[in-house]
Parts: structure tokens; sequence; C-alpha cells
């Protein structure tokens, strides 16, 4: 009788669907350090957000595999288990690989209407992140998967990357009467840095170049079949054919990858009316990546990850659409009518939907066990403090856990629920409130990012020695720097409470609350309304606010 090896199969953050998200990827060359790194924003409403741990495993002849939907939890099949699965930490595998992703949707007529049989997204990844030692192999893996047990999802990109390469790989399912997915994936240059947010990114590319390119074989020609494509082959496009844009795609999903490259390439400009959504189809389309205009550190690519758009075309704090204290942060959903007339709000990267953060960070000249880092925050990527995990650790910390807390049951002991305690207080008043949340995550990060190297170096002292002590002390790093963090945000909670209550500021010298000499605080602040709305108001209102008989 076969074995059965049950597993959640899920080395996600949950069982909800992640239908917003954000990868950033930065190629070894493009990096200050010779580092690659791809980053992940898991958006979604309502999830909870959480960091998973899966030991390695060998496992005998005849055990199973239970494929179970990592976004409904819905049992799909079985498939056999590999002889031996490695250790996965978030979206890390002990040999520094690393998948993250995000969903396109692509045609509807290519969804599965009946996903049994197949395998969904959460669990491809998480399979290639087990049965995988490269980037490369991962994509091998995955792809070999769905052609022989079928897919079960939506179009998806995913990030693919390992200490030495870094891979963009797109796919999509063939319908009902069709078994398996269609597919790409391309090598991004060591040179540059890509990105993608819920839309196909790659249009053409060139499938005699076996170096820098692995795809389905019937990627072009079952879109002939379905009456997607006609051209030449060299003129196909993967995007085009699967999933062609409209308004939503380019301003809601390509705007954020533009806004991304934006930090770090010159003459952006140029594809502003490709992803401003009024261009559909007329416009020139943005290449799936740049050569950067400078080197980029992790400290780059946390501070893009604050993004909403600042300066650019795209900017909604300056006008009232960000409210009374120029709010960062837009209600959901993201179209609503007024009159009969539909409008939009803009999706900057950093959303308040956001369960939590992934910035993976690996490096080809450490050993596996210290040079495999998560970068790992809960809630969204502005008003976060990413903690460092390392991918050889055994265990989760507490405040990251799966077990701590969930989406219907809070803790003080989850990051998830205290951070987001701390950025929904700040939300309604973000310009006054906001500058004291930046100034702790501020100080935490850059006390995180400065003490890398010396931890890095006391590893390696350990490793030389063994490598179960160089693991156990990584481990209790990574436990013990993510629990003073869960204590320095409720610190900063207790403050902005304290500092802010009832819409006034309490004044403070010498970093304490100021009193008088009777003991009890000095009066506070009542700064009112930001001189901006005062005169929407005026304008607005006319007289009907206006104090009488003034000379």
């Amino acid at each position: 009788m076969k074995k059965i090896f049950l597993s959640l199969l899920v080395c996600l953050l949950g069982t909800m669907a992640a239908q917003a998200c954000t990868n950033f990827l930065v190629g070894k060359n493009a990096s200050k350090t010779g580092a690659t790194f791809i980053s992940y924003t898991m958006d979604s409403y309502g999830m909870y957000g959480s960091l998973k741990y899966y030991p390695a495993a060998k496992h005998a002849p005849g055990e199973i595999r239970r494929i179970v939907d990592g976004d409904t939890n819905h049992y799909l099949r079985d498939i056999p288990e590999a002889p031996e699965t490695y250790a996965v930490l978030g979206q890390m595998n002990e040999f520094q690989l690393s998948i993250m992703e995000t969903t396109f949707g692509g045609r509807e007529e290519l969804y599965p209407k009946n996903p049994e049989g197949g395998i969904d997204y959460p669990s491809l990844m998480c399979l290639g992140l087990q049965r995988a030692k490269t980037a490369r192999e991962a994509i091998h893996v995955m792809g070999d998967l769905v052609a022989k047990y079928g897919y079960s999802g939506e179009g998806e990109s995913f990030s693919v990357a390992d200490p030495n390469e870094i891979w963009i790989m797109e796919i999509i399912g063939k319908g009902d009467e069709a078994k398996g997915a269609v597919w790409v994936a391309v090598r991004i240059p060591d040179d540059c840095i890509a990105a993608h947010a819920n839309q196909s990114r790659i249009h053409k590319f060139n499938m005699k170049d076996k170096e820098n390119v692995i795809c389905s074989k019937d990627v072009i020609s079952f879109a002939r079949e379905k009456g997607y494509f006609s051209g030449k082959d060299a003129d196909f496009s993967f995007a085009d054919a699967y999933s062609p844009a409209d308004f939503s795609s380019q301003r809601f999903c390509d705007a954020r990858v533009w806004s991304f490259f934006n930090h770090f390439v010159d003459g952006m400009e140029r594809y502003v009316d490709f992803v401003d959504g009024m261009h559909v189809g007329t416009s020139e389309v943005m290449p799936l990546y740049f050569k950067p205009n400078r080197k980029i550190d992790l400290a780059d690519i946390i501070e893009a990850h604050h993004d909403h758009y600042e300066g650019t075309p795209f900017d909604f704090q300056k006008d009232v659409n960000s409210g009374v204290y120029q709010s960062a942060y837009l209600p959901s959903p993201l179209t609503y009518e007024v009159n009969g007339k539909k409008y939009f709000n803009e999706r900057p990267i950093s959303t308040q939907q956001s369960a939590c953060v992934f910035i993976a960070q690996m490096r080809s000249w450490l050993p596996n066990e210290i040079g495999g880092v998560l970068w790992f925050g809960n809630d969204e990527p502005n008003m976060i403090a990413y903690t460092p995990i390392y991918c050889c650790i055994d265990r989760v910390p507490e405040c990251y856990d799966e077990n701590t807390a969930n989406d219907h049951t809070f803790s003080w002991k989850s990051a998830f629920w205290v951070e987001n305690w701390v950025s929904n207080m700040t939300y309604p008043r973000y310009s006054v409130m906001f500058p004291a949340v930046k100034a702790v995550r501020d100080e935490l990060q850059q006390k995180y990012l400065l003490e890398q190297a010396d931890i890095d170096a006391q590893a390696q002292k350990l490793l030389a020695q063994n490598v179960t002590d160089c693991r156990k002390f990584l481990t209790e790093y990574s436990v013990n720097t993510a629990q003073q963090m869960l204590e320095r945000w409720k610190e900063l909670g207790t403050y902005l409470i304290m500092k802010f209550n009832d819409q006034v500021v309490k004044k403070e010298k010498d970093g304490k609350w100021e009193l008088t000499e009777d003991g009890i605080c000095v009066s506070t602040e009542r700064p009112g309304y930001p001189e901006q709305y005062r005169q929407t108001i005026a304008k607005e209102t006319g007289d009907r606010y206006m104090v009488p008989n003034q000379k």
C-alpha cells in the first residue's frame, strides 16, 4: 500500500489569493556587490501574512504528494513525491534559489473551468523550490510538471533567481479542452534590472537562443491554433497573444513597473504613454529590462519599494484625491462611479493591501548558508523595517510564524497585526503622523543593513568549524532581530497614540513629554487642517463657515 505523504504544498504566506503583487529583479552585475535580488510585494485584500518553513526530506518510493490549491485550500490531485526535497523558507530554498510571482490573468477562455487534476501556481512554486537547486533547473521542473499533470491557474509571471542568474517565466493554461500550459522564460542580462506587476511583460523573444530563452514547444503554435497570432515566429509576442493590454493592465500594473524603472533608468518619460492606459495599442512598448544608470544596492531596492509615484505624472498626493492629510493610500476598490461615469484610483507600488514583502538577496561568493537572505516584513512596503532571515535557519520567528495568529485572530505577538495597528493609525493623518513612523523605520533599517557584514563574518568563522554552530548562530540572529523589531514597533504604536491622541499633538522636549512645573503635560498643539485643505474648504463652501462681522 502506498504511503501517503501529506503536505499543504503552500510555500507562500497563507491560503488567500495574492491577486495584486509586484516583483523587482536585479542582475548580479547591476548590483553594487555582485548579489542578485528579486522582490515580492504580496498584495491581497484581507490576507494574513506569515512566513513558512519546510525542512529538507528524503522520500521512500511510492510516497504521494497531495496537491491542494494554495489560494482556495481545495484538493486538486496527487502526484508522486520526489526522492528528495530541499529545505524551503518562505520564497527561498537552502541553495539560495528564490521564486516569486504576480498573477496577470490573461485570456479568460484559457482559465481552467474544472481545476481538479492540475497543479496550481502556489504549489508549482513550492515544487520548484523543493526540487531544484538553480533557476534553470527550477524552470524545467515547473515546465515538466505542468506538461505531465496539467495547470490549474490563470496567467502567471514568475521571478526565478539564484546567485548567478535572474529569469522571468510566464505561463498560462490551455483551457479545459487541452492539458498542460504554454510558457516562456527569458533570462534577464546580468547588468540589467526587470520588473512585473500583474501584466504579462514578455513580448518578443528568440526561441533559438537556448542560453537565454526556455519555452514550451507549442508556445507559438498554440497561439496560432487559437487564432491569437498569425504572423512570423520572429514577430510573436507572448504578452500580445495571451494577455492583450487594456487600460487596467497598463495603468494599474505596468505603471508600477515603470515607476520601479524610473528610480534607476534615465529617459523613462519615453514610456509614459505606454503605461498611462490612454494609448493602448498605439504607444511604444516598454522593454522587459533596462540597464540601470548606476549600481544598485539593497538600500536602493528597499527605498524603491516605498514608492507612491512621487514626482511623476501619476503623483496623486498633490491633488484632492489624497484627502485632507495628503495620504499616500487610496481606498479600494480601484474604480468607482459618479453620476454614471467611471473613475479610478492610482495603484502605486506601496499599497495598504500588502500582507507582506520579501526581498531575496543571493550572493554567489558566500556559502549557501550565509549567502541567501530573505529580507522580510509584514504589512505594506513603506511602513515596515525589513528584518534579515538567513536561508539556513531551522525555525521561524514567533512574530512571523503562521501559527501565532491568522486573519481572524489578533495577537500582540504577531508582527502582522502590530504593524497593521501602527500603519492603520497613521493612514488617516498621514502627513502629520508618518514622519514619526519613518524615523523609527529608517533607524531600524539602517541598523540591520550596517550590521550584516559583521554577522556574515561571524557566521563564516563558525561555518569553518562546524555547520551546525553556524546555522544555530544565524537562526538565533534572525529570530532575535525579528522579535526585537516587534517590540520596537509596539513602542512606536504606544508613542503614536500618546503623541497624536484626539487629533492634537502632544509636545516633547529632549525626547520626553514636556511637563508643567506641577507634573502634567503642557497644553497640546492644535494644528487643525493643513493650509491646502483650508483653501479647499473656503472655495467649496463660500461664506458658510466664515466668521461674521470681520473688518
